[in-house]
């Protein structure tokens, strides 16, 4: 939950190749993480999919000068600009990614391949119209970052009180492989955004693995209908904060180009 997802990857070292802060290479690199192959299909002027150099080069022929994240839940469209078609593949998906400056958005299509024991993750984007019209939702990285802190705040309190612990061997297997990933690579982010892109980024990772952790960890002392109903009611809320920061971090690469 929360965890890197993969238009945030594709965003982020997108932005920055746009940028010319890093090579096709090293930004193909960072996009497909531990993926096998991404491919991107539907762009126009191609006739079939095509890897992602070629296809963020496209993208910058047609006019892109950016790329923002979407990270839609039922109800709840945030990033999205539409058209409808464009937002229910995108909630289907969970993510997309949205262009700055010409009106096409990316979603992506996960599939597994290879016997068992040698499977591996191959991703297909799809290129689709969207509406030119400012991301649904989406706050500051100042509105984020009081947001996050205020949300943790409380839901920290009611999860206490109702003895929802983040601890126990699943709760500290999960910390330790976040501060795994964390000391593997400092990167959160491409060069180019700026320090609080970073620092909320992180934040909204960390809030969502502790979301994690009192989802999987149990009912802990929460053993009544209505007390799980609480601990619900509290998460549900971090979880949007925790989300809605998350986008505002991809994206203030382009909002501060805006600027």
């Amino acid at each position: 939950m929360l965890s890197e997802p993969r238009s945030g990857r594709l965003a982020a070292w997108g932005n920055a190749l746009l940028a010319g802060l890093v090579s096709p290479d090293d930004a193909v690199l960072a996009m497909v993480g531990d993926d096998a192959v991404h491919r991107v299909e539907g762009l126009p002027g191609e006739s079939g999919p095509v890897g992602l150099t070629l296809a963020l080069g496209r993208l910058r022929t047609l006019g892109v000068t950016g790329l923002r994240v979407a990270l839609p839940a039922p109800g709840h469209p945030l990033g999205l600009s539409g058209p409808p078609a464009f937002n229910a593949r995108a909630l289907d998906a969970e993510e997309a990614v949205v262009a700055h400056g010409a009106p096409y958005g990316l979603v992506p299509e996960v599939s597994e391949a290879g016997p068992a024991g040698d499977v591996h993750v191959e991703v297909l984007w799809h290129c689709l119209p969207v509406r030119e019209a400012p991301p649904a939702d989406v706050p500051s990285l100042g509105e984020a970052e009081r947001e996050l802190a205020e949300a943790l705040r409380d839901a920290t309190e009611v999860l206490s009180r109702l003895d929802v612990a983040g601890s126990g061997p699943v709760a500290e297997a999960a910390v330790d492989a976040y501060r795994a990933r964390a000391e593997r690579g400092r990167e959160a982010l491409a060069p180019g955004y700026p320090p609080r892109a970073v620092r909320v980024l992180e934040l909204a990772q960390r809030v969502g693995l502790l979301i994690s952790v009192a989802y999987e960890n149990g009912h802990g002392g929460a053993v009544s209908a209505s007390e799980m109903a609480a601990r619900g009611a509290a998460l549900r809320p971090v979880e949007r904060t925790a989300r809605r920061a998350q986008v505002a971090a991809y994206n203030a690469y382009v909002e501060e180009r805006e600027r």
